[in-house]
């Protein structure tokens, strides 16, 4: 959420469009009440928090995406986790599927630290912004339909943001359909057939983007084995691969 914090000095005035626009959509995005099921699952994980963070003033609010303006790599989620996002006020910050994610993006180049626990502890997304599907969490992260609708707009104002993102990274199965779809919708064409979901499946799209398919990095998928820290960081390798270095030749800076 801290876009301010996080474009570093120099950028163009294009950047800086950018990041006026995706301030107005943070605003925009934290007051959303649209989908009562999620506004009433919100407030009853802050009333019912664990021990463990009886101290923490939870977020308990949607989540807007968050980091470098004009990344070329966009990443896409599921949701913000109950006791994860959705208590430190940003996404994937403070659980064990950030922790995978923060540590992979650190290992190619895309984060200047390889943990996140809380908002303000000094995470810089070099070159990659994430985003997610829903902007509040569901309970047992299953979404409804409706709700999945119900934030594409959001993800739509992204992509039209976001104009610098060459690939983009899905992770899970609905992240990857609901990226396929406000993707498709963004730049006004139709895939067909439509790519199916599988991990590693790299998708060259008509627009000139890439689209990479990954599981979710979950505690069900990483202890269960069926998502190893290899699997995962092939994806990452890939998409550093097909970018090359940073904009202007730089590491991601």
């Amino acid at each position: 959420m801290d876009v301010s914090g996080i474009m570093p000095a120099g950028r163009t005035k294009i950047a800086s469009g950018a990041a006026k626009g995706l301030e107005e959509l943070e605003r925009e995005i934290i007051t959303c009440g649209r989908c009562k099921r999620l506004v009433r699952y919100r407030q009853q994980v802050v009333e019912r928090r664990p021990p463990r963070y009886r101290d923490w003033a939870y977020w308990g609010k949607p989540l807007p995406g968050f980091g470098d303006c004009q990344a070329r790599l966009l990443i896409l989620g599921l949701a913000p986790a109950a006791h994860g996002g959705n208590r430190t006020g940003r996404m994937f910050t403070g659980d064990r599927s950030g922790d995978w994610l923060m540590e992979a993006l650190f290992r190619f180049g895309f984060a200047n630290q390889s943990q996140s626990q809380r908002a303000g502890d000094g995470l810089a997304l070099k070159d990659a912004y994430i985003t997610a599907t829903l902007r509040c969490c569901p309970p047992d992260n299953k979404p409804l339909p409706s709700e999945v609708a119900a934030c594409r707009s959001y993800l739509l104002q992204e992509l039209r943001l976001l104009g610098s993102v060459r690939v983009l990274v899905a992770l899970g199965r609905i992240a990857f359909a609901a990226t396929l779809t406000a993707f498709m919708e963004a730049h006004r064409f139709k895939q067909s057939p439509r790519p199916a979901f599988g991990h590693g499946k790299v998708y060259p799209l008509p627009s000139g983007h890439t689209l990479i398919s990954s599981f979710h990095p979950s505690q069900q998928n990483t202890q269960t084995g069926r998502l190893s820290q290899e699997m995962f960081d092939h994806i990452f390798a890939r998409a550093r691969e097909i970018l090359g270095s940073g904009p202007g030749g730089t590491d991601g800076g």
